[in-house]
């Protein structure tokens, strides 16, 4: 046999060999048989990397305690973590990756509006599962995504009003203020009209967008200084996303604008992203969210708690020296939790299965309520707390729902979504 054959026959050998090793019991892949494939598609670097980090690592956290617990159908869940870096296209071709190539059941992940609308049309297309956790403008709903963060009547909605009310200031006068994308403008279009409908003039509206990333916010504070001059009491509506927050609070300190002057609401500032400023000259300026960590309820110290001996276990940057958790996370925890529940009592990890096991789930949450999974509009049930930053970057709640609000995803304050709140997830 000539040595050419030999090697030929050898390689032969070795790949099969190779193929026989990677097969378990049955022919059937080794690694496919003992794990559900789980993504996890959050930015890990770019101006969303601020936010978006400790999601993939609630996510893992979360994994960790299912699996310990013997994990879900009688197998562990594997996470699958891409980074797709704070680039909007490049969460379509992570999804389609995760989906195509890692056969996972569902994903966790998104931030920003336009990262989510981006990856929408894979998941409907490939009719595969996505977990959103953040606040967003709502005017969506798809068969595919299960959305645990605020639609706008529990967050923005309730925020203004409290910003109108004897209690937080009775504004009169407006600066809506956000990146310039979906999420703050669909947002601020809801509250413009919410906003006449309260008899507020367009001449008390002062609206200002800056790119992602944005670093220079002298110009506009000054803007914001000389629009409150004018003799109405006014108050700041912030949708500034990513690290451009950090910039802008830097700014306001700088400036002296105090919350007892002009004060500052923000939809996408938590713990988090106060971590890296100086909150002293802060204090009073307020946050809109679902939960914060300062929230005294049995549920909310065991998961604080959870997450500071993960972090440091884990040695997570930042967190294994000062953990924080914030509404993402929690919002993240619960639909990790959620999709898990769904899947056991589905038997199934099938698209359609879970999606119908999904209806009604419900879970105790952090935030001292049992949020619920709406059965018809895939929002979760969710109470609105409106939070004082305090000198230790912390938020002292000052105004907060009775209990859960049900989503209203689509805003009745745009005459084109009139009729259309209690719409069924397309099919």
């Amino acid at each position: 046999m000539s040595s050419h054959s030999s090697r030929r026959l050898t390689l032969k050998t070795l790949s099969a060999a190779a193929a026989v090793a990677s097969m378990g019991l049955f022919g059937l892949p080794a690694h496919a048989a003992d794990t559900i494939k789980v993504g996890v598609l959050h930015s890990l670097s770019g101006t969303m990397a601020i936010s978006e980090t400790v999601l993939k690592d609630t996510v893992l956290m979360a994994i960790d305690e299912i699996n310990a617990k013997g994990g879900v159908l009688g197998k562990k869940l594997e996470p699958v973590v891409v980074d797709p870096a704070s680039n909007w296209p490049l969460f379509a071709e992570k999804a389609k990756q995760l989906i195509d190539q890692d056969k996972v059941a569902v994903v966790f992940g998104c931030w920003t509006s336009v990262s989510r609308k981006s990856v929408l049309p894979v998941f409907e297309e490939k009719n595969s599962l996505l977990f959103y956790p953040v606040q967003y403008e709502g005017e969506e709903l798809s068969k595919n995504v299960f959305y645990t963060g605020a639609a706008p009547n529990q967050q923005a909605i309730p925020a203004v009003e409290y910003l109108m009310s004897k209690d937080g200031g009775e504004a009169k006068r407006f600066v809506l203020l956000g990146t310039d994308y979906v999420y703050p403008r669909t947002t601020n279009k809801i509250l413009r009209a919410f906003l006449k409908s309260k008899g507020i003039a367009d001449s008390d509206i002062m609206e200002e967008y800056t790119p992602f990333g944005h670093s220079d916010y002298q110009t506009i504070i000054a803007k914001i200084k000389k629009f409150s001059s004018e003799g109405k009491k006014t108050a700041v509506v912030s949708t500034i996303n990513g690290d451009s927050n950090v910039p802008f609070y830097k700014e306001l300190g700088n400036a002296g604008l105090k919350a007892k002057d002009v004060p500052v609401v923000a939809f996408s500032v938590g713990e988090e992203e106060l971590r890296g400023v100086d909150t002293k000259p802060l204090v009073g300026h307020l946050a809109a969210w679902n939960y914060f960590m300062s929230i005294k309820n049995p549920a909310n110290t065991e998961f604080v708690k959870k997450w500071s001996d993960y972090a440091k276990a884990k040695n997570i940057p930042g967190h294994k020296d000062k953990p924080l958790t914030n509404d993402p996370m929690e919002a993240t925890y619960i639909g990790v939790n959620m999709w898990a529940q769904a899947v056991a009592k589905a038997k199934s990890t099938d698209t359609d299965k879970v999606i119908a096991a999904m209806a009604g789930q419900t879970f105790k949450a952090p935030g001292g309520f049992v949020s619920t999974m709406d059965k018809e509009n895939h929002h979760l049930h969710k109470p609105v707390f409106i939070g004082e930053v305090k000198a230790d970057g912390q938020f002292k709640v000052v105004w907060k729902t009775k209990g859960p609000v049900v989503a209203d995803p689509w805003s009745d304050y745009i005459p084109e979504n009139a009729g259309k709140a209690n719409v069924p997830a397309k099919k």
